[in-house]
């Protein structure tokens, strides 16, 4: 019973996670005249910033020594480190030199990516319409990728490096604010040392415009924690496989931003990439609801039935057998208190 409602508040998390992604578009221009390696570098620094205030409300420190004795989780988060960095300055670069529609391919890409290491490394199973999504999916991003007419680098570079993310974050398991925090803070010292570079050099944005520049500078860090939390909160509840189709979500508002708002050029091929795109999702929602209803009702009858046998047994002439002669019907309650656990298998 308690499964349902940590997957479902799992989903939640992906799709509040993804829908921020999608939107931060709109952000890092903002940012403008900071190039992208001053705003990764400070992007690390208020990241940390954000998510040792959360544990400070929290009073949440005790995971720190337990983790210390973990060297394993350590230098998955280390790796994690290292990949989410690359990230992060690849789809800053991205945003701001005009390439929001295919930063937006590289995140359709990427939970083809995710799929592959749910299914193959972590022995997840898909429903057949699970696959018949993933397949619509494989089809648009062919699609998207010929519309270009040449090795997209950066949705690549984007869908490898996030794809790599969520399965070391899965394997780690530690929780989303403590695994931020060692990230970031792994990450503190060659951020730190670059800012502080550019400020001796005079090249430093930070703090030699307005102050509204330099608000919205150090804003990256909650704008970069909030989603990233809800991802890995995501992660740890959901299977892989799910959070790999739950991404479209933000390329979808990606692409929205580079159309609507950069005015990037959308021609008719890459309407219908984004089109067969949204047939997947429409395809993987509906198995979803349908298989979320089905459990439902599952678990419903699931204690009728188990009352239904208990009464049926009681009723039984071979259960009033003494426990010397039939030691099996000493505890039918056993067996049926066991059903609904295997029914939810």
């Amino acid at each position: 019973m308690g499964d349902m409602p940590d997957l479902r508040r799992g989903v939640l998390y992906g799709v509040a996670a993804y829908t921020m992604w999608g939107l931060l578009p709109l952000y890092w221009p903002l940012l403008k005249p900071a190039g992208a390696v001053e705003i990764l570098a400070h992007r690390i620094v208020w990241s940390l910033v954000a998510v040792v205030a959360v544990l400070a409300v929290r009073r949440h420190w005790s995971w720190v020594r337990k983790l210390l004795r973990q060297p394993k989780k350590l230098g998955l988060l280390g790796l994690a480190a290292l990949i989410i960095t690359v990230n992060w300055g690849v789809y800053i670069y991205a945003v701001n030199t005009d390439h929001v529609v295919e930063s937006a391919l590289g995140y359709f890409i990427n939970p083809l990516v995710s799929v592959v290491f749910g299914v193959v490394l972590l022995r997840e199973r898909l429903r057949p319409l699970q696959w018949v999504a993933v397949g619509f999916g494989t089809v648009a991003v062919l699609v998207l990728a010929f519309d270009y007419g040449r090795l997209p680098w950066i949705a690549l570079a984007l869908a490898v490096t996030f794809g790599v993310y969520g399965l070391v974050k899965k394997q780690a398991n530690v929780g989303a604010a403590e695994s931020l925090t060692v990230e970031t803070l792994l990450l503190l010292a060659p951020a730190g040392a670059y800012l502080v570079y550019l400020e001796a050099a005079g090249q430093a944005t930070f703090g030699h415009t307005d102050a509204g520049h330099a608000l919205l500078i150090a804003g990256a860090g909650v704008i970069t924690a909030v989603p990233l939390l809800c991802f890995t909160a995501a992660a740890i509840r959901v299977p892989l496989s799910t959070i790999g189709l739950l991404q479209y979500i933000a390329p979808t508002l990606q692409f929205l931003c580079g159309v609507l708002v950069a005015k990037e050029i959308m021609p008719a091929s890459r309407w219908i990439g984004f089109s067969i795109v949204w047939l997947a999702l429409a395809i993987f929602t509906y198995d979803s609801v349908r298989t979320a209803r089905a459990t439902a009702r599952e678990r419903r009858s699931a204690p009728s039935e188990s009352s239904h046998t208990e009464t049926s047994r009681t009723a039984s002439p071979h259960t009033e057998s003494p426990p010397s002669e039939s030691p099996h019907t000493e505890s039918p309650r056993t067996g049926c208190g066991n059903q609904p656990e295997r029914s939810t298998t």
